[in-house]
């Protein structure tokens, strides 16, 4: 059976931008309160200054911090994390602390979440994570992004069973122009067209696809342990 977000209460960790944006537009959207939280909280308050959207500082890989922040607000309904610090690179030029910090971030980072939130959350709460394409499709130069996001796949299936009736799931996104790939500068347009034509869907993921699958993976009340792949057929090519 399908659930409401009215009334409910969701925390959103992550940036004031991108995806993260676009999961907190939806579940406003869907009725709910929200709460904002990341490490930059006056980029979060400028973000989301004319909205109705409260702000919390968490830096996921700092368990004090994520202990002050299940203080401070005390019970939630469902916890979304996108925060991720993606360690591209070929094997060569990787360095064991990028590595290291891409899994605090991204998988270390949700499984203290999940920690400290659970016993403040009703049995009809969630969680969901981020994994990405990477997991099942590798590639020269994201081999610890592709790593940190299976162990994120392995984390939501064992958390399920953990914090059951609790439900946690993941989004597996492919490419979107999220504002993660501004950093290819001229080269993103190209890159987007190749990538949009070789794509099963013909096209490149939007932020608004992402959150609808969030709000599909926080209403669900009958899917737990699933790494939802929202990423254009990406790995079928």
């Amino acid at each position: 059976m399908a659930g409401t977000l009215q009334g409910k209460t969701v925390l959103v960790v992550g940036r004031g931008s991108g995806i993260s944006r676009a999961i907190v537009d939806a579940a406003i959207a869907e009725g709910a309160r929200v709460i904002a939280a990341g490490r930059n909280r006056e980029a979060l308050e400028a973000a989301y200054k004319e909205t109705s959207v409260s702000v919390e500082s968490v830096d996921v890989t700092d368990e004090n911090s994520i202990v002050a922040l299940a203080e401070t607000l005390g019970s939630v309904d469902h916890v979304v994390s996108t925060a991720s610090a993606r360690a591209k690179g070929a094997l060569g030029e990787l360095s064991a602390e990028a590595i290291l910090t891409s899994f605090r971030t991204k998988a270390v980072g949700p499984i203290i979440l999940a920690k400290h939130f659970a016993p403040r959350m009703p049995a009809t709460g969630s969680f969901v994570m981020f994994s990405g394409v990477s997991a099942l499709r590798p590639e020269p130069g994201f081999l610890a992004v592709g790593a940190t996001n299976g162990a994120v796949d392995t984390v939501v299936r064992s958390l399920a069973v953990e914090l059951a009736p609790i439900r946690v799931n993941a989004i597996s996104p492919g490419t979107v122009d999220s504002g993660a790939w501004d950093g290819l500068r001229e080269s993103k347009a190209p890159f987007f067209e190749k990538m949009a034509a070789a794509n099963p869907v013909r096209r490149i993921g939007a932020p608004e696809d992402i959150a609808q699958a969030v709000i599909f993976a926080l209403t669900n009340t009958f899917m737990t342990g699933v790494s939802m792949a929202i990423d254009g057929g990406q790995p079928l090519v």
